[in-house]
């Protein structure tokens, strides 16, 4: 990939590392020693630096969390986390900052970040396919999360994903993830993406409809809570959060 579709992706907030399993249509991420040596560089953590040097928007990651925090995602003392395509952790050091789960599972095809951050957090990875989470049982799950991830694969990839997240989620867990909706698809947002991003990918940035996130989950027993703009550099992704029914 050339350095300036880098730059643009980047500058999407997207977290982007090698992966061993491509399933998204990126073809070329974000090197892990690299990305590792700069930050040490800036002294910053990994996903500080990707926020304020790599992407240019600093405080991203954690104006999500805090927002989750006050609708009180955290405050139930999720004890099972599971994360889909932490990539470079920022938002995985940030939960575990704001809760103590007994167990944190991680889906990261990228090897490289899947190790770092088991060696870093003690998280567990899974094996992973790139669209199932067939490691973990129905129902065992208390918060499932995913950021900057369904905006970056294709629709069937992120559809697979939905069910298996409404599936390992138990009765009154949560589900937390972000998409590119109708809601950050004004015309002006539109432009900005044919002008300035997305350049030499088949997938990213991938749309996904609102009401159709919000109706397959209710097929799967699960209710739209809340729901707020995050930015994703040069424009915004929505946040859904989910509650499952008992």
């Amino acid at each position: 990939m050339k350095s300036g579709a880098k730059r643009l992706l980047g500058r999407a907030g997207f977290d982007i590392v090698r992966s061993t399993n491509n399933l998204g249509g990126v073809d070329d991420f974000i090197p892990f020693e690299a990305t590792m040596r700069a930050a040490r560089a800036a002294g910053l953590s990994v996903g500080d630096h990707i926020d304020q040097v790599m992407n240019g928007t600093p405080g991203a990651t954690q104006s999500t969390i805090d927002e989750l925090s006050a609708l009180g995602v955290f405050a139930a003392k999720p004890d099972t986390v599971l994360e889909i395509g932490p990539g470079s952790g920022r938002y995985l050091e940030k939960t575990l900052k704001e809760c103590s789960p007994g167990r944190y599972e991680i889906y990261e095809t990228a090897a490289p970040w899947a190790n770092y951050l088991v060696e870093t957090f003690g998280v567990v990875a899974q094996p992973t396919a790139g669209s199932s989470l067939a490691p973990t049982p129905d129902g065992s799950v208390d918060l499932v999360q995913a950021h900057k991830v369904f905006n970056t694969v294709t629709f069937l990839c992120a559809s697979r994903y939905f069910f298996e997240m409404a599936r390992v989620t138990r009765p009154g867990g949560r589900i937390v993830f972000d998409v590119m909706t109708e809601t950050c698809l004004d015309p002006a947002a539109v432009r900005t993406w044919a002008t300035q991003g997305g350049a030499g990918h088949g997938s990213y940035p991938a749309a996904m409809p609102r009401r159709t996130c919000v109706d397959l989950f209710a097929t799967l027993g699960c209710t739209l809570e809340a729901s707020f703009l995050a930015p994703m550099g040069i424009a915004s992704t929505e946040v859904l959060v989910f509650g499952k029914g008992a």
